[in-house]
C-alpha cells in the first residue's frame, strides 16, 4: 500500500463517528506508514478468514470466548510475546500477522474484529497497562486475555493484574470496567510504538507516530500537545508553534487555552 493511500485511509477515520471506524482496516493502514511497499490484500483476506473460522466454531456449537480462543490462538498459532515483548514490531498489525505474535492490543484487534464480524457486543477494556477485551455488558459481561492464551479473567484476576501496573494501592474500580472506543485503541496501538521511539532515542520516529495519530485523532489535543514539544525539541519552532495554536483554537477550557498561549509566547521569542 502506498503511504499516501494509507494516509487517506487514515484521514478518513479522523473523520468518522468512533462506532464507524473499521479497526482492522485503521491497524493495517498504521502498518503501512512503516511497510508502504506491502500490499495490505493477504492480511485484510487473513482477519476475513479469522472471522470466517469462528462463525464456523460459532455454529459448531463453541460459545464466543471458546471460538476466539480455538480459532485464533490455537488453528492459527497466534500468541501474545512474552520473549521480546518491547520488539516494536509486535504493535504494527502487519508483523504480528506475519509473525503470529503480538502486544496485548494487537491481539485485542483481531479478537475484535472477528467477533464484531458476528455481531457480538465486544468491546476494548480501559484497563491500564494491559489490554483485555469486553463481551457483553452489566452481569453478563465476560474479560477475554487475548494476550495470555486467551483466558477469561475474574474480579480477582484484575485486581491482582491492577496492583502489578498501577502499584500496590490500587483498587480495582468500576471504572476499570468501562470500554474504551476505537480511536483510543488504535492510539493505544500507536504508543507502544512511540514509546519504544522514545526510550531508544529516537525523537524523529517518534514524531512521525505522532503525525500518523493526528491523521485519525485530530481533536485529540493531547496528541498536539505531544507534537508541539517534540517539534520544539528537535529545534522546529515553527511547527511547534501551529501545533500548540491549534490547542489555543480548539482547548474548551480558559486554563488550557492559557497554557498553550504561554508556550507559543515562550516560542515565539526563541525565533527571533
Amino acid at each position: 500500500m502506498p503511504r499516501s493511500s494509507a494516509e487517506d485511509i487514515l484521514r478518513d477515520i479522523g473523520g468518522r463517528d468512533d462506532a464507524a471506524i473499521d479497526l482492522a482496516e485503521g491497524a493495517l493502514a498504521l502498518a503501512a506508514l512503516d511497510r508502504p511497499g506491502v500490499a495490505p490484500d493477504r492480511y485484510r483476506d487473513h482477519i476475513e478468514k479469522l472471522a470466517d473460522d469462528v462463525g464456523d466454531a460459532l455454529a459448531a456449537g463453541k460459545d464466543l470466548p471458546e471460538a476466539l480462543t480455538a480459532v485464533v490462538l490455537q488453528a492459527h498459532g497466534y500468541s501474545g510475546d512474552t520473549l521480546t515483548y518491547d520488539d516494536i514490531q509486535n504493535a504494527n498489525l502487519m508483523r504480528v500477522i506475519d509473525r503470529k505474535k503480538g502486544l496485548p492490543v494487537a491481539l485485542g484487534i483481531l479478537f475484535l474484529q472477528a467477533a464484531r464480524a458476528h455481531g457480538y457486543a465486544a468491546d476494548g477494556l480501559n484497563f491500564p497497562g494491559h489490554f483485555m477485551i469486553r463481551i457483553g455488558g452489566g452481569c453478563d459481561r465476560i474479560i477475554i486475555d487475548p494476550f495470555n492464551d486467551g483466558i477469561e479473567r475474574s474480579a480477582a484476576d484484575l485486581r491482582e493484574l491492577l496492583k502489578v501496573t498501577a502499584g500496590l494501592d490500587a483498587e480495582l474500580t468500576p471504572e476499570h470496567y468501562q470500554t474504551v472506543g476505537n480511536r483510543d485503541i488504535l492510539i493505544r496501538l500507536q504508543n507502544n510504538i512511540k514509546a519504544r521511539h522514545e526510550r531508544a532515542g529516537r525523537p524523529e520516529d517518534a514524531l512521525r507516530v505522532i503525525d500518523g495519530m493526528l491523521l485519525f485523532a485530530p481533536q485529540s489535543l493531547f496528541l498536539w500537545r505531544e507534537a508541539g514539544i517534540v517539534h520544539a525539541r528537535l529545534g522546529n519552532l515553527g511547527a511547534a508553534i501551529e501545533a500548540f495554536e491549534t490547542i489555543v483554537d480548539r482547548a474548551d477550557t480558559d486554563a488550557a487555552r492559557h497554557d498553550a498561549a504561554s508556550i507559543v509566547q515562550k516560542l515565539r521569542a526563541r525565533l527571533n
